[in-house]
This record gives C-alpha cells, structure tokens and sequence, in this order.
C-alpha cells in the first residue's frame, strides 16, 4: 500500500499520527544541526577560552564573547565578565550560567516525550474505534460464512494506525535517547571547564592579593 491508502485505511487516528510525525522528524533534524554543532566546536572553543585566561583575562573574555553562539562559551563568559569577584562569588555565576545554558540545550526534548507518550495512545485508539466499526456489522447467524470475510479484512487493517503509532514512539524514544546521551556528555564537558576556568581565576585572585599585601605592607596595622 502507497502512503495515500494507509491514510486511508487507517482511520481517522492516522491524520493526528501524521501530524506527530512530522513534529517528531522536525524536531529530530533541528537537534542534530544543533548537537552537529555542538559537538564539533565546543572542545576548541573551550581549549582556546582556557588558554588564554591563563595568559590574558581580558583577552579571554573577548574571545568568549565572539563565541557566543557556542553554550560553553557563553557559559564561561558569566563568570569572567565580572569586574573583579570574590571566589565565592565565582563559582556561583559559573553554577548559575550551567544551569541556565544546560536547561536551553534541552529544548525539544519535551516534544519528544510528548510524542512518544501519545503516539502508541493514538495508534491504540485507533485501532479500538476500527474495530468497534468491523466488528459492529457482524451477526451471530453471520458466523462461519463468508460476510465475515470483509469483517477480518477490516481488523487487520485497524491495526494500521497501532504499528505506526509504535513506529512513530519508537524512533522518537531512540533519538530522544541519543539526545539526552550527548546532553549529559556536555554536563561533564561544562563541570570539567568550568572548574578548570575556577582554578585559574583562584590562582590569579591569590596572585592579586599577594602583590597587594607587598605593595601596602603597613595598611592593615595603620587600619588597626
């Protein structure tokens, strides 16, 4: 059977699955663009931010702003944008940018539940209303002759709409799977950088306060 006859056949549940399925395929191909991306150049973006904030912070932070268009970049800019921060003060922009940048990587996984939770209901359904309709024209004396051939033939094709509400759910459970695979891949990714970046602003920050301390030798016993 050609596409158009499975329409046809089965059932009005199929036009709600074919509406399903194009969400599930549109989504599908904006998440791989979007991991395609992600996964190529997150690595370089961050070897390059990390490097140079050993070398030069305000460097750094001009070339975390000419990539923004990577989350781990703009990630690692919260923190180092910040004129001067406590420790402290560090950290918590680094944890409050990774919540914000991890939740964003996560659009279009609500539509893919969505999709593998309705996709087998519909099929379902659209099988229990095929058969209510089948088996709603037979009689008792109609048993065991041949008017019940129609009858079969409309069973098997109410099953139409189950097998591709399953297919649907099953090839959105296995991309939804990859999905959160590579999501939780970039959660070690930003943990890993972002402690790595913590390290070298500690490093600076204690190199800052020693000059200070050489530099004013007799404030803190004047301020006394």
């Amino acid at each position: 059977m050609n596409p158009i006859e499975l329409m046809q056949k089965g059932g009005l549940a199929m036009w709600p699955l074919l509406f399903l399925s194009i969400l599930s395929v549109s989504t599908i191909i904006e998440r791989l663009w979007f991991w395609g991306q992600i996964v190529l150049g997150n690595q370089q973006v961050t070897d390059r931010i990390l490097d140079t904030a050993s070398r030069d912070w305000d460097l750094a932070i001009r070339v975390a702003k000419e990539s923004q268009k990577y989350p781990i970049a703009k990630y690692l800019l919260a923190p180092l944008r910040l004129p001067h921060p406590d420790p402290e003060i560090f950290h918590l922009a680094l944890e409050s940018a990774a919540d914000d940048e991890l939740a964003l990587m996560r659009r279009g996984d609500k539509i893919l539940e969505a999709i593998i939770a309705l996709s087998p209901l519909l099929g379902l359904l659209g099988t229990v209303l095929g058969l209510i309709q089948s088996l709603g024209s037979i009689q008792i004396s109609d048993l065991g002759t041949s008017s019940t051939t129609g009858v079969t033939l409309g069973i098997a094709e109410s099953l139409i709409s189950t097998a591709a509400g399953l297919i649907i759910a099953i090839i959105s459970l296995a991309f939804y799977r990859l999905f959160q695979g590579l999501w939780f891949n970039q959660m070690r990714v930003f943990r890993k950088a972002g402690g790595a970046l913590e390290v070298i602003y500690r490093q600076r920050w204690l190199e800052e306060e020693a000059q200070y301390e050489e530099a004013h030798p007799y404030s803190e016993s004047a301020s006394s």
